[in-house]
């Protein structure tokens, strides 16, 4: 019998689950998604109690419920072998995701940003992005001289990376002119066959938020 695909319940937009899309993806993984649509929808998971937190993202694999993103993100990259060869590459992979964590957390609120509020974060996005995230990891890429992040080979640090350029590339597509290292990165993992096929129109990848997500989103969580 085949195993059940994951299914992913969340509303039909990047947000936190974004990053749990790319890894599935990049991992060669099919999922399912059940899109939350309404505030009734959010209410029936969580008073039939699939959110532990009364939160999504969840994600339902190997018969579990799963919530929290991190732990989610956490138990793929094991699963698929994302997650380094031993406790030290894991100790750097955890280490550098946490700094991406950092930064797509200042991108993650934007859709919901005020106008008027909005260039003044994009403003220091950017600077955050040049002056201390990429600098930081376009040093690792050089120390080594390898392809990859950490152990040269794929790992969940590559997939989380290269999500977040493209995300801060929908900001400003010159933002990644002056890092080589990370530009090539970029370019090796898009053309990774599971990647390569995420990234084509009709898949699974989400768009940037615009209006009409902002107008859903706010539907179902009620902010």
């Amino acid at each position: 019998m085949m195993a059940e695909k994951p299914k992913l319940h969340y509303f039909n937009g990047r947000g936190r689950m974004e990053s749990i899309r790319w890894l599935l993806a990049a991992a060669g993984v099919e999922f399912e998604e059940k899109f939350l649509k309404s505030a009734e929808d959010l209410d029936k998971l969580r008073t039939d109690g699939s959110l532990m937190f009364q939160q999504v993202p969840m994600v339902e694999i190997d018969g579990m419920k799963l919530v929290q993103t991190k732990a989610i993100l956490n138990y793929i990259a094991s699963k698929y072998n994302l997650y380094g060869k031993d406790i030290k590459e894991r100790a750097l992979i955890d280490m550098y995701i946490e700094g991406m964590a950092d930064l797509k957390e200042m991108i993650i609120p934007l859709f919901k940003t005020p106008p008027d509020q909005k260039d003044a974060k994009v403003a220091l996005i950017k600077e955050r992005t040049t002056n201390r995230y990429f600098p930081a990891f376009e040093k690792v890429l050089k120390s080594h001289g390898q392809d990859y992040l950490v152990g040269n080979r794929l790992s969940r640090a590559d997939i989380h990376l290269v999500e977040l350029l493209y995300e801060v590339e929908e900001l400003d597509p010159n933002i990644i002119a002056n890092f080589p290292l990370l530009k090539a990165l970029k370019t090796r993992i898009s053309n990774l066959p599971t990647v390569k096929k995420f990234l084509q129109p009709g898949s699974q990848r989400k768009p940037p938020a615009n209006m009409k997500t902002t107008e859903e989103v706010r539907k179902i969580f009620k902010f």
